[in-house]
């Protein structure tokens, strides 16, 4: 009897090694607008909706180079000159990928241009009930069977 893989469905958070956890928060809450589910002294949980992301204490410092995750946000508009401004390394030219205080590769994506949804009940929590796809990430997800609907 062959065993089946089990399927990916997507990512439920995403665990970042910081060396504070309040630095951390202040730094992340500076750019972008979210919940604190908990925290303690060696970590921290904001909330993404139905996804969080984990903030872990801890001593040595690292850096990525190209290991990274994307953060999918409603509006970018003027976010890289404020980070700019602010002293935020930026590793790309192309892409939008800033590292954090720790070393952390983060890229910023527009939730209008990727291929992934949000469930509309997430997004009226997140109070983002207006949010979009373009016409160009609607048709990606056609073009792979993912049928979104009317109100993507």
């Amino acid at each position: 009897m062959s065993q089946k893989n089990s399927k990916l469905v997507g990512i439920n958070h995403v665990a970042l090694e910081v060396g504070d956890i309040a630095a951390a928060l202040e730094f992340y809450g500076r750019y972008f607008d979210f919940s604190l589910r908990s925290q303690s002294d060696t970590a921290a949980f904001i909330d993404m909706g139905d996804q969080f992301l984990a903030f872990s204490k801890v001593d040595a410092p690292h850096r990525d180079n190209v290991r990274h995750f994307g953060l999918v946000v409603d509006n970018r508009d003027g976010l890289r000159a404020r980070m700019e401004a602010d002293g935020v390394e930026f590793v790309s030219e192309k892409r939008f990928d800033f590292l954090d205080p720790w070393g952390n590769r983060v890229e910023i994506v527009p939730y209008a241009d990727i291929q992934f949804l949000k469930a509309r009940s997430a997004l009226d929590k997140l109070g983002m009930a207006g949010l979009r796809k373009s016409d160009a990430a609607l048709e990606e997800l056609r073009n792979k069977g993912i049928a979104p609907p009317a109100d993507a």
